[in-house]
């Protein structure tokens, strides 16, 4: 059938958009009784934000559901045995989902959990690293967004040397990560960022 190499990974890239898009710190908040983290603090819809609320295991659930957005939609990819290109486009559509989400007005979070999960998928050690340096950035500047966007500029470099196939794609991912925290960059500048 014409263009039938194309269908697959488009329904899965499809299908990891639409993963992403769902709401997880909406969706739990709402089970929990919390008040809708868009309306509160920073209007962010995922972890930092949720614990800010108080409650620990809302924050767990939150972040726990987005890192395995990240994990389902590459993980898939890879058991399809997309070339790496195609899993590369499925990663970066399961973000694209998570911060542009069709199910939340193209409110969504900032995927910096997101981008652990895909990362962990397609790469442990890759991942693993991420995870590191964001929690060592965070203990040592006690600011989810300074860690954040750190994390962000060293990835490219450690998957250049653990998986270069995928550094295009992980590099397009860690540059829309520093162009959603472009308002806390500013505050960071400032002085003025929240702290954990």
């Amino acid at each position: 059938m014409p263009g039938s190499d194309t269908l697959l990974p488009t329904l899965i890239a499809a299908f990891a958009y639409l993963l992403g898009s769902v709401p997880t710190a909406v969706l739990v908040c709402h089970a929990m009784g919390l008040e809708d983290p868009r309306q509160l603090g920073s209007g962010n819809p995922g972890t930092t934000n949720v614990l800010r609320q108080g409650n620990r295991t809302a924050a767990i659930l939150t972040l726990l559901g987005d890192v395995a957005k990240g994990v389902i939609a590459v993980s898939l990819a890879r058991h399809a045995e997309l070339g790496t290109a195609q899993t590369g486009l499925c990663a970066l559509a399961v973000l694209l989902g998570h911060i542009f989400p069709l199910f939340g007005y193209m409110r969504g979070g900032k995927g910096v959990a997101t981008t652990f999960g895909l990362c962990l998928a397609l790469s442990p050690p890759l991942g693993l690293l991420a995870l590191g340096i964001w929690l060592v950035l965070a203990a040592i500047g006690k600011t989810a967004s300074l860690a954040s966007v750190g994390t962000a500029l060293v990835t490219p470099l450690a998957t250049y040397i653990l998986l270069p196939e995928h550094l295009g794609a992980i590099a397009l991912i860690c540059l829309l990560l520093i162009v959603r925290h472009r308002d806390n960059i500013r505050r960071l500048l400032k002085g003025t960022e929240h702290r954990l």
